[in-house]
């Protein structure tokens, strides 16, 4: 997968999070860092950049209000992911395990190797089980000098009290559309700029949630059944390539919610123009596909997004994909 933020090396250098770049700001500012965070929001908006941004800044040595130079040996190093005081831990097959934790806690216990801080970032830390826990809340409680663990975390997932009650907790939020799409612009630079604009908008602020949409090919997907579709409302109608798409999104197969979730927004935009609403969230014309327009009435728009509601919601009764996108692709069709 195409990742985002690889030109990025201190958290200010990062688009949003204002709030969080303010906390962390005056704690460097000040040299009143705290031994241990906790980054709790969405999965995908930045927590683990801005971790890294952070650890950057931190050991710094020609920093200036609190954001690195970029050009120090310490900033080289970490640009270079080859910095002996940046330790990350990741989980192992979805959980981080104690012996994590317990070879963690034993890198602690020795001096930073260079720099003035050694800096730990634990990742998804809502994976950690209550026995792994245990074995952190000792250097939670009494972390050794010089040592600062950066803990994230989905928002949506419970960290363990324990845990939580012993950082300081910054909170991570999504970015704007905007944001959104000129950071998949700069992963993604083969795509249209309404391509961008229609993967950020469905991200939902989550650039990396972005990415993954548009790495499980989302939009090739979603071309295909905008052309069918536009083509019925044109009287024109071809079984075998409904078939075919049914068979593409069904696919997904997690993922076949993205598409039912763009179709959703498609038809609510028409709805929207048949009652006059002229501040589309996005533009009819960068939906229209070469240049065909969708002629269904308020009713039908009203019935197809109904049968985008069934489908899905057969979707959670498990039932068969293929035939749920069949049938729904065959309702359409009708319109």
């Amino acid at each position: 997968m195409v990742a985002f933020g690889q030109n990025i090396l201190c958290y200010t250098d990062l688009l949003g999070h204002a709030r969080a770049k303010t906390v962390v700001g005056r704690a460097i500012k000040a040299d009143r860092v705290p031994h241990a965070y906790l980054f709790k929001g969405p999965d995908g908006v930045g927590k683990k950049l801005f971790a890294r941004g952070l650890a950057t800044a931190l050991n710094c040595r020609a920093r200036k209000d609190g954001a690195a130079c970029g050009v120090c040996p310490s900033c080289v190093k970490m640009r270079a992911d080859t910095h002996p005081d940046y330790l990350v831990v990741e989980p192992e097959k979805g959980a981080i395990k104690i012996d994590q934790v317990r070879k963690v806690c034993r890198e602690l216990s020795y001096a930073p190797y260079e720099s003035k801080y050694r800096v730990v970032v634990l990742e998804d830390v809502h994976t950690m089980r209550q026995e792994a826990a245990n074995s952190l809340l000792k250097t939670l409680e009494e972390p050794p000098e010089n040592n600062i663990l950066i803990l994230t975390s989905e928002s949506s997932a419970d960290v363990l009290t324990t845990v939580a009650s012993r950082c300081q907790v910054v909170p991570f939020y999504g970015l704007s559309d905007e944001q959104t799409r000129v950071l998949l612009g700069d992963s993604l630079t083969v795509l249209a700029y309404s391509e961008q604009k229609l993967l950020a908008r469905l991200a939902e602020g989550s650039p990396g949630r972005g990415l993954l949409l548009a790495d499980m090919g989302l939009l090739s997907i979603w071309q295909q059944l905008q052309e069918l579709l536009l083509d019925a409302s044109q009287n024109k109608r071809d079984v075998l390539a409904l078939l075919d798409c049914a068979e593409n999104i069904a696919g997904l197969k997690d993922d076949i919610v993205s598409v039912f979730a763009v179709l959703r927004l498609w038809l609510r935009d028409h709805l929207f123009a048949r009652h006059g609403v002229t501040e589309h969230l996005f533009p009819l014309e960068d939906w229209d596909a070469a240049g065909k327009s969708l002629a269904w009435n308020i009713e039908q728009l009203h019935d197809g997004l109904s049968a985008v509601d069934q489908a899905e919601l057969e979707l959670g009764y498990n039932c068969n994909a293929t035939l749920v996108c069949e049938v729904l692709l065959f309702k359409l069709m009708e319109k």
